[in-house]
């Protein structure tokens, strides 16, 4: 039980990554706080959790939900000791079809939403000595070309990470960010289908994008996550991991053996 007696707020906890590390997270001691949207399968995932995990459906383009998501953790459990804001929208845009509108809903999301949580949090993180796990993406480092305002969003994050964490060592509160590559979940299966591919085209990927035969599952990000979320970490803060099948540093697709 390396999370006994912590409790958790894991935002877009209801599907994806962010399931699999609400379930992970109970298995291994801790209470969750599950945010989502979708509010069936929130109550779905709830009503197996147990009573190990409580439910908040808000939207976090409310500037009011970061607030709202800390007071539900602390009305249902007394108190916060960790913070995973995975919830993220990944829209597909690209120069020429951002809009100010669509540049400010992504930004809203993937990174005002998990600055104003841990501000929102930071006072009963402080007095847990608690942990921040930030999930991003390796399209921070760079991108492609249909995910300019994603890449943006989560070099963003990246940033927030490593900022707090220098401001922040001597509170005792510790930040740790994912950098996260190719993971199949259900949401990844539904938008490769709509985007044209075939149903199974996950297992017929070349060894360019999955080397090992398969791409992430959430599980393995989750496995990963509870580390950083317990005592085990101990003091560590404001490390930035590649969760990816290659090197993404130095990196040279075009010498990869096939």
């Amino acid at each position: 039980m390396r999370l006994k007696d912590k409790v958790i707020i894991v935002t877009g906890g209801t599907s994806g990554i962010g399931r699999a590390i609400a379930e992970r997270c109970v298995a291994e001691g801790a209470r969750v706080l599950v945010h989502g949207l979708d509010r069936a399968e929130g109550e779905a995932l709830v009503a197996k959790l147990g009573v190990a995990a409580a439910l908040q459906i808000d939207d976090l383009v409310d500037p009011a939900a970061p607030a709202r998501i800390v007071a539900a953790a602390v009305a249902a459990f007394g108190k916060v000791t960790g913070l995973v804001n995975n919830a993220a929208i990944v829209p597909r845009e690209t120069l020429h079809t951002i809009t100010p509108e669509k540049f400010e809903r992504t930004m809203a999301i993937n990174v005002r939403a998990p600055l104003f949580l841990i501000q929102a949090a930071f006072p009963h993180l402080q007095a847990q000595q608690g942990s921040v796990l930030n999930i991003g993406s390796i399209n921070a480092l760079s991108g492609e070309a249909t995910f300019i305002d994603y890449s943006i969003s989560k070099g963003a994050l990246q940033t927030l990470s490593r900022n707090l964490a220098n401001a922040h060592g001597t509170d005792r509160v510790r930040f740790t960010h994912f950098n996260v590559g190719w993971v199949l979940t259900a949401r990844e299966q539904a938008a490769q289908v709509a985007q044209g591919l075939p149903a199974d085209w996950a297992e017929n990927l070349p060894p360019l994008y999955a080397p090992s035969g398969r791409l992430i599952q959430p599980e393995e990000i989750a496995a990963a996550a509870v580390y950083w979320l317990g005592d085990e970490s101990g003091p560590i803060t404001g490390t930035v991991l590649e969760l990816e099948q290659f090197s993404v540093y130095g990196r040279n697709p075009v010498k990869t053996k096939e």
